[in-house]
């Protein structure tokens, strides 16, 4: 099923969400694939839909860097670079805190966390606060920004949420910080200078 960004459309993903199913969705960077993370048979379906390794963890999308202090722990230097790059494409591992996210996402205790900056993903978070949010391609293959190119190249997801074509350079870049210091894992829209500027 897909379905325009609009209010009408965000409804109905919600509550294909809330029932246990995989939407595909706009970000500010690429479509992403998600689910409610606390659902363990969806996040199996979404590693299945990939054909991603089951050792690679999955990321999640929050609606604010308050909501994310829910999960995650959020220091002094973190919290300076997502309140300058949230909503935004930076991603960060962070350390978890939530019991029932290590158990149904499979994670130790660090996640991959970010604040997309796209209206209607905002929109649905704003309503059910968490999402998984990795991108909707198979693992290995490039990522999509063009709606019609990725509902043709990705199955058995539940709703597709059309947010048009995303005009966007690259990935989000993803981050780690270690005693102050911050880590590149992966250099995408942020260079790192960009970063060390916060």
């Amino acid at each position: 099923m897909k379905v325009k960004c609009d209010q009408k459309g965000i409804e109905k993903a919600l509550e294909i969400i809330n029932r246990g199913g995989i939407v595909v969705y706009p970000t500010d960077t690429v479509y992403g694939i998600g689910c409610d993370p606390y659902n363990k048979e969806a996040i199996k379906k979404i590693y299945d839909i990939k054909s991603r390794d089951g050792s690679k963890p999955l990321p999640v999308l929050v609606y604010s860097a308050e909501i994310a202090k829910r999960i995650v722990v959020l220091d002094e230097v973190t919290e300076k670079i997502v309140n300058k790059f949230w909503p935004g494409p930076l991603t960060i591992i962070l350390k978890l805190i939530d019991e029932n996210l290590k158990r149904s996402l499979f994670l130790n205790d660090r996640i991959a966390i970010r604040v997309p900056n796209h209206k209607c993903t905002l929109e649905i978070l704003k309503r059910c606060s968490f999402l998984v949010g990795t991108s909707a391609n198979i693992s290995g293959h490039p990522p999509f920004t063009n709606p019609d190119e990725c509902s043709r190249n990705i199955e058995d997801y539940d709703i597709f949420v059309d947010g048009g074509t995303i005009t966007s350079k690259a990935e989000s870049t993803i981050i780690e910080i270690e005693n102050g210091k911050i880590k590149i894992l992966r250099e995408g829209s942020l260079t790192k200078e960009e970063i060390l500027e916060a």
